[in-house]
């Protein structure tokens, strides 16, 4: 049986690939099983620095399995309402992990898809790419936290735009409206998520994980709340080998050799 994610680790990059190309590589539980075992064990392991995911063939990810939807039978709503659940902590993992995560989408990212890629910290498309939440046009709400991530990245008129109208948009209008970083010619698309990925995997990672904490931290808490918790983050990152290397290079004007502790 293929296998439907491929693994590829080079140095302290990690990328996982979605693997059914035949299918746009539609979800299966296989896929997210998958995902669900590996991206923890990643998060937890301070060797690696970034997280690519992207897809393999002509698309990135176009959501669930639709025939295999038709084909499944009839399932208790309290086991399927587990299982999404289940399904969503992939999308936590990617946008809580003290790793920077990058989506290089290629080709199109529907419904699900698109959970997953606005689930990462960084997003480039290749120029092909397209994006939609999908959902409503088969009759569904949301899931994989595709709600949660789109209303922060476009606000609440936006999003409901979107996700109402299930409308699909190319790459560049993706790019103004804040979905990707960037937009680039496909044929060079991942060879920039490679090289972004390193840049960020030899950079402070200590730093980048409570930066993510910081940023995420925004969001939720009181002004007097986050201010507590960036002054705590600040302190543990003046403490580590990574800044004190920095200001030894600053001081010796050369690059700094960062060693992610």
């Amino acid at each position: 049986m293929t296998e439907t994610v491929l693994e590829r680790r080079d140095g302290a990059v990690v990328t996982f690939t979605l693997n059914r190309p035949e299918r746009l590589n539609a979800t299966v539980p296989e896929m997210t099983a998958y995902l669900r075992d590996r991206l923890p064990r990643i998060a937890e392991d301070g060797t690696v620095g970034a997280v690519i995911l992207t897809g393999a063939g002509r698309g990135f990810c176009a959501g669930g399995d639709v025939q295999g939807m038709a084909n499944r039978g009839e399932i208790p709503l309290t086991e399927r309402t587990a299982m999404l659940r289940r399904n969503a902590e992939i999308s936590r993992i990617l946008s809580e992990m003290p790793q920077v995560s990058i989506c290089a989408v290629n080709g199109v990212a529907a419904g699900a898809g698109l959970s997953l890629a606005l689930s990462c910290d960084l997003r480039i498309a290749g120029e092909s790419a397209r994006f939609t939440t999908a959902f409503v046009k088969m009759g569904l709400c949301t899931d994989l936290g595709g709600a949660y991530f789109l209303r922060r990245l476009v606000g609440m008129a936006k999003a409901k735009e979107l996700f109402l109208l299930g409308e699909m948009l190319p790459a560049a209008e993706a790019l103004r409206l804040g979905l990707v970083s960037r937009v680039v010619p496909d044929a060079d698309l991942q060879a920039e998520a490679a090289s972004l990925a390193k840049r960020l995997a030899e950079g402070p990672r200590v730093a980048h994980g409570y930066l993510k904490q910081v940023l995420h931290a925004a969001e939720t808490d009181t002004l007097s709340e986050w201010l507590d918790l960036e002054a705590w983050a600040q302190a543990c990152c003046v403490m580590t080998a990574d800044h004190k290397e920095a200001t030894r290079a600053f001081a010796e004007k050369r690059p700094p050799r960062f060693e992610g502790r």
